[in-house]
This record gives C-alpha cells, sequence and structure tokens, in this order.
C-alpha cells in the first residue's frame, strides 16, 4: 500500500517556488542545537551539520538571535555583528556546494532570554509589556528563573526594527538564499501579537492592527534588503508556548496574512498546533485556511510522518512538508523516507550543547 501511495506522491519530486528550485518538497525545520561558540558564531561544525542534511528541498537554521539579549540560551548563534558573517558564509558555501538551499531564521527570544545573555551582561529581557514568566532558564551558569522584564519603548523598538534590518543583510552578505522571521511561540515578535502578552495602550497594542505593527515594521524594514520572495515567516496561530497565546487567534492571524499579502512576502512556515503536543488546541480554528489565504507557498510544519506528509500532498493542504527531530538522528531523512526505511531516534542527550557528538556523526543508510 505505501508502494502505492509513493507511486501517486510528489513529495519527493523537483518544484519551483520563487524563483527557486527546489529538491523536493520536504524542508529542515529550524531546530536549537545550541553548538555555537560563546560569541554566538557559527563555523565548521555547523557547516558539516547542513551540508549533511542538504538533501531536503529547503533548509532553515536554528533561531539566530538579531541582538546578544535576543538568545534564548547560551551558545545559540546570531547575526548581530559583522564577526559572525564568516562562519554563516562556510554553513552557506557547505549547502550550495551540495546543491541545497538555505534560509537564516532570525529571531528574538523576548522575556525568554535572561540578563546574563545581554550584552552587557546584566540587561533585563525586553518585552511588549509587564510579564511573570514562570520557570526558569538555562544560562552557563545553571537554571536560573525567568526574570522580571524591561517593557520596551517606542524608541526601543524603533531601534529591534533596525536591529532584524541589520541582520537581514547581514544574512544577505553571508549567501544565504533568504531569511525566516521567527514570530511563533511567544518569542518577541510573537508576544506582540498574542493579547495575553501584550497589554500596551499605544499604538502597539490593544487591537489587531496595532499588536501586528511590529511584525509589519520589521517586514517593512527587511524589503529593503531582500525581495519579498526571499522572505518567510513562522507563524503558530494556535501555539501555547510558555503558557501564553491570544484568546481570539482566527482574526488576528487572518490579519497577519494580509498584511504579508499587500507586502508581497513569499513564504509562509505554518506550525499547525503547539509543538510536540497537539495538533489541535484550544482555542481552536482551523489553520489551513490561511494556506488559502496566502498567495506564496506554505509550509506545514508539527509532528509530520512520512505517510501524513504523503496524504498532505495527495490533499494539497500544503506546498512542503517541513521535518524537525527526525532530520537528529537522520542526515539522509529523505532518503530514508523515500525508501521507507527505519528512522534512527537521537537520544535526547544529543539535542543540545557539546560537539560533533549527537550532531554531525550520526551514519546515513549507506554509512550504517
Amino acid at each position: 500500500m505505501r508502494e502505492a501511495k509513493l507511486a501517486h506522491t510528489d513529495l519527493f519530486d523537483p518544484v519551483e517556488f520563487n524563483g527557486l528550485k527546489l529538491k523536493n518538497r520536504i524542508a529542515l525545520s529550524p531546530l536549537t542545537r545550541a553548538r555555537a561558540t560563546q560569541d554566538g558564531k557559527a563555523g565548521e561544525l555547523q557547516a558539516v551539520y547542513y551540508s549533511q542534511r542538504a538533501s531536503a528541498g529547503l533548509l532553515i537554521t536554528e533561531a539566530t538571535a538579531v541582538v546578544p539579549g535576543g538568545r534564548g540560551g547560551p551558545f545559540l548563534p546570531g547575526l548581530w555583528e559583522d564577526a559572525q558573517i564568516p562562519g554563516w558564509k562556510e554553513v552557506t558555501d557547505a549547502v550550495h556546494a551540495k546543491n541545497g538551499l538555505i534560509f537564516s531564521q532570525l529571531w528574538h527570544a523576548g522575556r525568554l532570554s535572561h540578563s546574563s545573555l545581554s550584552a552587557d551582561g546584566k540587561s533585563a529581557p525586553v518585552a511588549p509589556s509587564e510579564y511573570s514568566q514562570p520557570g526558569e532558564i538555562f544560562t552557563e551558569a545553571g537554571p536560573q528563573p525567568y526574570e522580571p522584564v524591561h517593557v520596551m519603548t517606542k524608541p526601543e523598538i524603533k531601534g529591534m526594527v533596525g536591529a532584524y534590518e541589520a541582520a537581514a543583510a547581514r544574512a544577505k552578505k553571508a549567501g544565504f538564499d533568504g531569511i525566516e522571521l521567527h514570530a511563533a511561540h511567544s518569542y518577541l515578535i510573537s508576544a506582540f501579537l498574542n493579547d495575553m502578552t501584550n497589554k500596551r495602550e499605544d499604538e502597539y497594542g490593544g487591537s489587531i492592527e496595532n499588536r501586528a505593527r511590529f511584525l509589519k515594521e520589521i517586514l517593512e524594514a527587511c524589503l529593503k534588503v531582500w525581495d519579498g520572495k526571499r522572505i518567510m515567516v513562522r507563524l503558530a496561530p494556535l501555539g501555547h508556548a510558555y503558557g501564553t497565546w491570544d484568546t481570539d487567534p482566527e482574526p488576528l492571524f487572518t490579519h497577519v496574512i494580509d498584511v504579508m499579502n499587500e507586502l508581497g512576502i513569499g513564504w509562509l512556515d505554518l506550525v499547525e498546533g503547539d509543538t510536540g503536543v497537539t495538533r489541535k488546541p484550544e482555542p481552536y480554528f482551523d489553520v489551513l485556511k490561511l494556506r488559502e489565504q496566502f498567495n506564496g507557498p506554505t509550509i506545514l510544519n508539527n509532528l509530520y510522518t512520512r505517510d501524513m506528509a504523503i496524504e498532505a500532498r495527495e490533499k494539497n493542504t500544503g506546498d512542503i512538508i517541513a521535518f524537525g527531530r527526525p532530520f537528529i538522528g537522520n542526515p539522509d531523512l529523505v532518503e530514508r523516507l523515500k525508501a521507507d526505511a527505519e528512522l534512527h531516534e537521537a537520544p535526547l542527550k544529543a539535542y543540545y550543547g557539546g560537539g560533533a557528538r549527537g550532531y554531525t556523526d550520526f551514519p546515513t543508510m549507506e554509512e550504517a
């Protein structure tokens, strides 16, 4: 039965979107791996890791901070300074040498960062509004409680928009094929969007249009650097990350898609449910409506299996299917999925931190 399904799927066929020729309709979803240097540099290790997975139609990097205080933990990469460009250029060169395509995911963790990660080592994490985040963040000194936030002023918001623009320019110099803005999972852009975390009373809070203003201004800034066809936005309309969400997500995210269409943004990375938890949390609406509304290709994202991916293409519910965790232990995941081969499940201890072990040492089918 699976062979019959495979015979009728285009999941593994080449396709072209927005002028980019993809080897197949499979994407590497962004995966935090915490193997950058202390000062946020990528390099040879990341070049090996991403190039090993370059058989995917499109690679999206791990979250890459636009300022030092935008990191959600230690040893996470950035593009906040020019010194970080060469390491990422090594990565893009390695991926392109294998005829792959790679986007840089630009990110700010917002309140989910820590003062020890800021440029001066003492500045509080920033957020649109006061919010007491329960729990702990992992730092170089070990687990620490989340800290009280600094509520951003309007000049600071404008400055952060500029930081995104500067990081987008560095991504272009580093040879990326495009950029993705991380606007999900309660990080800074998401915190502005969601009414639970945005209680502002100025032009950046209150109405849906106001809460979406920060994202719109960042997109407008990035359009000064990149053609809209090379810009992607990651959204999780049903996400309950870190215990927060929007209480009425359908009109909010319908408006966000309208903004993206108006600006000519090329790609939508749509996380359908709660990452790693469920595909239908409450409040729920059919997020696939957004794919129909959006003018460009949509990447579907969240807990996909081989059969689910094939079915999604049969039903044409999305243009590209993203896989995350399965790519950790299976650098040749595309080939394994096509052959319906057994997948290696990477141990949790391999996910974060360390060097090559648990990162670039998983064998391909041929090597195994």
